[in-house]
């Protein structure tokens, strides 16, 4: 089965900038060559941790060939087109060449905070719109409004190029719910580094990280040994990272994972506005982790 490819450490990828502001296309080739290296599973493109919503259409553009090339198919990848207006998502879609992507990864609507009724609507629309395999994207932290599991196993049960959910909710019981009452298949993927081993550990098939592009050895060996039910093994790489879950997103994201990215001499910390670089209390503090953890 090609859910089987999206099992494991997918990593929501950064976008580099230069100071600038203009993309680093040097450091995105890197920050692909280092994770790949580093073991991970799959590669998410212009998520919501690529700070996609600053980027032109041409910026896009130049992301999704930096990441394909330098990939060179060696992971499968899943490429984020989502928004709060179905119809502009239907048509983006049909106007995008998914050939070399694996699955869409489509956020709920923000914004708009529609009902249950509406997401489903929502989901629905895109999904009879292509072919293609969907992975949806719960993150009520962002978009103002959570996807219940009800309305999620309605989605997973009624619409088969629905594959799975990147959840970010938080709320474990939710999260066994939908393991629970799934479609064999169908793919439950962590979308919060803190949650992604209990996820797993639940019946969950893996996590889309932001941590485990900084850290992808020690993150998605975690995953690994969780999926394999070592569960002994997984909880030393879990309380050896924990710290690291806390602070890259104690000024927002995807500026921690930025400044450990700049730690690591991988990428800047550059970010773009309304968004600003880390502090140097943040740094001082992720130097300190990283010392003290010997990552």
């Amino acid at each position: 089965m090609k859910n089987k490819l999206l099992r494991g450490t997918g990593v929501a990828l950064v976008t580099p900038f230069q100071s600038n502001k203009t993309i680093d296309k040097q450091s995105l080739i890197q920050l692909v060559n280092y994770v790949i290296e580093g073991g991970v599973e799959y590669l998410v493109v212009l998520g919501t941790t690529a700070e996609t919503t600053t980027l032109t259409k041409e910026e896009k553009k130049l992301v999704k060939s930096t990441i394909t090339q330098t990939n060179n198919g060696r992971l499968p990848m899943v490429l984020g087109i989502g928004g709060n207006n179905t119809q502009a998502i239907i048509d983006e879609i049909a106007q995008t060449d998914l050939t070399l992507y694996s699955a869409i990864l489509s956020v709920s609507p923000y914004y708009n905070k529609p009902s249950q009724e509406g997401i489903y609507q929502h989901f629905k629309a895109i999904a009879q719109s292509t072919s293609h395999d969907i992975l949806l994207y719960n993150v009520p932290g962002r978009t103002g409004s959570n996807i219940t599991a009800e309305t999620t196993l309605r989605l997973a049960y009624d619409c088969p190029n629905i594959i799975g959910i990147k959840e970010a909710s938080g709320n474990i019981v939710q999260i066994m719910q939908i393991i629970q009452r799934k479609p064999q298949n169908f793919l439950v993927i962590s979308g919060d580094d803190c949650t992604a081993l209990p996820t797993v550990l639940m019946g969950g098939d893996g996590v889309i990280s932001v941590i485990g592009q900084g850290l992808p050895y020690d993150f998605s060996q975690m995953i690994r040994e969780g999926l394999h039910h070592n569960i002994d093994k997984a909880l030393v790489f879990q309380y050896k990272l924990l710290n690291g879950f806390d602070l890259i997103f104690k000024e927002g994201n995807p500026v921690g994972i930025k400044s450990l990215l700049k730690l690591k001499n991988i990428t800047s910390n550059f970010v773009r506005l309304p968004l600003v670089e880390a502090s140097s209390e943040l740094e001082n503090l992720l130097k300190e982790y990283m010392i003290q953890q010997k990552l």
